[in-house]
C-alpha cells in the first residue's frame, strides 16, 4: 500500500512566475480588445454623439422650451410642482440616466447583432488569448465609457436648453461618481443579457418592446415617490434598473427633490450589475459554444 501511494502522481501547483505570466497575458490580451474598440468608437465619434444627444434634445426643446412658453405650460408639465415649477429639475437626472441605459445597450446588443450573424464575426474576438467570459466583460466595460460620456455630453444640454434651468447642486461628488459609474456598468450588462437572449433579426424588435416601457417606467420623467397614489405600480416598478439609475442621479445632482435612500439605490444597482453580467455572460457562452 505505501509503494502504490508513493506511485501516485501528487497534484502539482503552477509556479508563481507562470501564474504571473498568465495574468499579465490576459491583462494584454483584455487591453488591446479595449483599446481596439476605443479606435473604433474615435473614429466614429461624431455619429455616437448625434445618437445621443438627438432624443434628449428633441425631449428639452419640447418639453422645457417650447410648453413653458404657451399658456398650458404649467398644466402639462404637474411634477414640475415637486421642483418648485421648473420641470427641468425633474428631467435633468432623467435624461441623464436615458443617456446612460440607451448608449450602454446600444454598446453592447447592436454590436452583438452582427457579431453572431451570418458572419460570425464573434469568432475572431473568442480566438484572443483570454477566457471567453472575460471577452464578454469587456464589452461591458467599453459600453460604461460610452455610458459615462454620453452622461457627460447629455448633462449640458439638460441644464442650458430649458427655458427655466435646473435647480441643481452636487451633494456628494463620491457618490455621483459611484452612481454614474455602477449605472453604466448595469447599461452595459442589460445591453449584453439583451443581445445574447434575442435572435439577430429580432434586435430591433426588442427596443420597442422591452427597452422603450422599461425608460417610460424608469421613473426618468418623475420621482419615485409621484407614484404613492398608484401604490402597485410603485412597488413594480422596482424591478426596472433604471429606477434606480434615475434616483441615483436625482438623489446626486436634485437633492431637493424626493428620491429614494441611498444606501438602497447602492444596493440595488451592486445587485442589478451582477445580476445581469451573470446573466448575460452565461447567454455569451451559449451563444459562443452553440
Amino acid at each position: 500500500m505505501t509503494q502504490l501511494a508513493e506511485l501516485e502522481p501528487t497534484p502539482t501547483r503552477m509556479p508563481q512566475s507562470t501564474e504571473n505570466s498568465v495574468a499579465m497575458q490576459y491583462a494584454r490580451a483584455f487591453a488591446g480588445l479595449f483599446v481596439r474598440d476605443l479606435h473604433v468608437l474615435k473614429r466614429e465619434f461624431l455619429p455616437f454623439v448625434i445618437r445621443v444627444c438627438m432624443n434628449p434634445l428633441l425631449f428639452l426643446f419640447v418639453f422645457t422650451y417650447v410648453i413653458p412658453h404657451m399658456n398650458a405650460g404649467a398644466a402639462m408639465n404637474p411634477t414640475g410642482a415637486m421642483a418648485g415649477g421648473a420641470f427641468s429639475t425633474v428631467l435633468l437626472p432623467g435624461l441623464m440616466a436615458v443617456a446612460i441605459m440607451f448608449s450602454g445597450i446600444a454598446a453592447v446588443a447592436l454590436p452583438l447583432a452582427q457579431e453572431f450573424g451570418i458572419t460570425r464575426e464573434i469568432d475572431d474576438r473568442v480566438m484572443c488569448p483570454l477566457p471567453v467570459p472575460a471577452v464578454a466583460i469587456e464589452k461591458i466595460c467599453f459600453s460604461a465609457v460610452q455610458s459615462v460620456i454620453a452622461a457627460c455630453v447629455v448633462f449640458p444640454l439638460a441644464y442650458y436648453v430649458p427655458a427655466t434651468r435646473p435647480v441643481a447642486h452636487v451633494s456628494s461628488w463620491p457618490f455621483l461618481i459611484v452612481v454614474v459609474a455602477l449605472a453604466s456598468l448595469t447599461a452595459g450588462a442589460l445591453g449584453l443579457t439583451i443581445g445574447t437572449s434575442v435572435k439577430p433579426q429580432q434586435i430591433g424588435l426588442i427596443f420597442g418592446v422591452v427597452v422603450i416601457p422599461i425608460t417610460f417606467l424608469g421613473c426618468v420623467y418623475y420621482p419615485w415617490a409621484a407614484l404613492t397614489h398608484i401604490r402597485w405600480l410603485q412597488i413594480g416598478v422596482l424591478i426596472n434598473p433604471i429606477v434606480y439609475m434615475s434616483e441615483g442621479l436625482r438623489a446626486a445632482l436634485t437633492p431637493t427633490l424626493p428620491h429614494m435612500n441611498r444606501v438602497f439605490i447602492l444596493s440595488m444597482l451592486i445587485a442589478s450589475a451582477c445580476l445581469l453580467t451573470w446573466v448575460g455572460v452565461k447567454g455569451f457562452l451559449r451563444r459562443v459554444i452553440g
